[in-house]
């Protein structure tokens, strides 16, 4: 094969690369969700607007009286927030408030999800909280899944909350694509989401780290890598493994170490039921 031909194939291979990897990171189901009411007991359908203009649906559940705690929770790479109404009920009924939001391109919410996008998406529902929803800043309480670890890690940096809650954390994407593929791939990311760097930038957030023993996706030893990042950086933090559980199991998604990581660290941050 003659050497331009050779650069021809080598320069398409690393622009698929770069154009398409956002569809091996983000897998949204695009479909709409039923009414909050009918899959989360006293939700309600609300709407957050965020900084650029996209108008993203959501689910609110406000707070029990006399509990000053509310959950925003960011949701991990799949789905909508249709397949979260187990976790919202199991969030809902210890008396905390809960906004279950959609990313955009989730749903059917317009956009297409990236790193920035998706900083601009919970920095919405959390003004949305502080704002519409009347709820204190110092009420709330960040639940990040997965790839919403990173998110709220982001969002924390900015707007530290009363508490905080990583669940299946990772250290970095690169981290976790080297995992997954076995090859580095930081140079090719357009998203990077350093969670373990973000982490470390705040020494005042009681952090839960709640992950299982059996991941496939985000290697468990990543996990504890962030949870002893937030302890160095001088947070008060939280550690729970969940034996054999992995990635998408129950277990780990709503079981109850996930809920009692939940309860105490937001009991740490003066966020209580």
């Amino acid at each position: 094969m003659p050497l331009a031909t050779v650069f021809v194939v080598v320069g398409l291979l690393i622009g698929m690369a770069w154009f398409f990897q956002r569809s091996l990171i983000y897998f949204p189901d695009r479909s709409q969700p039923r009414p909050a009411a009918e899959l989360l007991p006293g939700a309600q359908d609300v709407t957050v607007t965020t900084s650029d203009g996209l108008e993203l649906g959501a689910w609110y559940v406000p707070a029990a009286d006399g509990c000053r705690a509310t959950v925003l929770v960011a949701p991990g790479n799949g789905g909508n927030r249709a397949y979260r109404a187990g976790l919202g009920r199991a969030i809902s009924e210890l008396g905390f408030g809960l906004l279950l939001f959609d990313y955009r391109g989730y749903a059917a919410n317009p956009g297409y999800p990236s790193e920035d996008g998706l900083a601009r998406d919970v920095r919405a529902a959390r003004e949305f909280l502080t704002g519409a929803a009347g709820v204190p800043a110092g009420s709330l309480v960040y639940f990040g899944e997965s790839i919403g670890a990173a998110v709220v890690t982001e969002l924390a940096t900015e707007h530290p909350p009363a508490a905080m809650l990583l669940r299946s954390p990772f250290t970095s994407l690169a981290d976790v694509g080297r995992a997954a593929y076995g090859v580095p791939v930081g140079s090719m990311l357009r998203d990077h989401y350093p969670v373990r760097e973000n982490v470390m930038l705040r020494a005042d957030i009681p952090t839960a780290v709640v992950y299982g023993s059996a991941d496939t996706i985000v290697p468990a030893q990543q996990s504890r890598d962030v949870a002893q990042a937030a302890r160095d950086a001088g947070n008060y933090v939280i550690e729970v493994e969940v034996a054999a559980a992995n990635h998408n199991d129950a277990a780990l998604s709503l079981g109850p170490e996930l809920v009692g990581a939940l309860v105490d660290v937001a009991g740490r941050g003066g966020a209580t039921g």
